[in-house]
């Protein structure tokens, strides 16, 4: 009896060996695909800021549109990391799931924000557009009127962070599939709205959007990446985040302004005004398409879980 007793002792110890090394493993798995998540993360924003100091002086399109592309990108990385530890939707916590909702849906505001100022942007070339056609068809008094400066358009809400910072806390030493994804929702968000921020202020001309959206992504991005956040509020509270096409463009309407109100040839002036126009028309279009494009995706996502949300209750 007392063997058989010393037999069962040692079968339940290699057991709980076994179980308890397995459970190691898995959180040593799970706890390097979190870090292969923020690393990725962390090294596009490392690229953005290494790529853009010259871009930093004045931000241009070409810096917000390197920021924009790192939005599908975390939104791709966040799918893999999901597939990488076999945890789908379905198995979340409803909070998690919640959670991630709110999300696309405030990056689908976003979107449609971006569109808009876009948008307004693509309306205030037209009407220079129009001013260059009536100088060419030697009417430059009746140009006058549409030789204006460029007046971005404002927000029609504010921008917030809303997420829920409660949602990425570990509530346990150890980790589970669930803490690597709510870990990874509250990286992803902070990352995401802090570049909504930039991208809000170049495109409507003011330092607002992005100081509303900084004091939540900031700290964020603050945490893998000492200084950018600063270095990036500088530069736009400095330029109070006009693009350097904007001002380009704007300088280009002032100097045609001058030569019709002074009576000197316009030729040159006009010349000038045309060429920006055209490299500015081609920049809205096409970061327009790359907006439309995010919209789709993250709408198609968003409608693919609720769809299947729908058929499990």
């Amino acid at each position: 009896m007392v063997l058989l007793v010393q037999k069962f002792d040692k079968f339940y110890s290699k057991l709980e060996n076994f179980h308890h090394h397995k459970y190691n493993h898995q959180s040593q798995a799970l706890s390097a695909s979190l870090e292969a998540f923020k690393s990725h993360v962390s090294n596009c924003l490392s690229k953005l800021s290494l790529s853009s100091k010259t871009g930093l002086e004045i931000p241009s399109f070409s810096w917000i549109q390197q920021c924009f592309e790192l939005l599908p990108i975390s939104n791709h990385a966040f799918a893999k990391l999901v597939v990488a530890i076999d945890y789908p939707v379905s198995k979340w916590e409803a909070a998690s799931v919640d959670e991630y909702l709110k999300y696309s849906l405030n990056l689908l505001e976003l979107c449609n924000s971006i569109s808009s100022s876009l948008s307004h942007l693509g309306k205030a070339r037209l009407s220079l557009a129009h001013a260059l056609t009536l100088v060419e068809n030697s009417s430059p008094s009746l140009a006058l009127k549409h030789l204006k400066p460029i007046q971005p358009k404002g927000l029609n809400k504010e921008l917030r962070f809303q997420g829920n910072e409660e949602i990425g806390k570990p509530r346990c030493p150890n980790i589970s599939k669930q803490a690597v994804i709510d870990q990874a929702l509250v990286v992803m968000q902070g990352m995401v709205f802090w570049v909504c921020g930039i991208l809000m202020s170049g495109l409507v001309g003011e330092a607002k959007p992005y100081l509303e959206m900084r004091s939540s992504g900031g700290r964020f991005v603050d945490s893998w990446l000492p200084g950018l956040d600063l270095r990036a509020s500088e530069v736009i509270v400095e330029r109070n985040g006009v693009l350097k096409e904007v001002k380009e463009l704007d300088d280009a309407v002032a100097g045609l302004a001058a030569a019709i109100g002074t009576g000197k040839s316009s030729d040159e002036a006009a010349e000038e005004l045309k060429r920006r126009l055209e490299v500015f028309e081609k920049l809205v279009e096409g970061f327009g398409k790359e907006v439309d494009c995010l919209f789709n995706k993250v709408l198609a996502g968003r409608n693919q879980l609720l769809n299947g949300l729908g058929q499990q209750k």
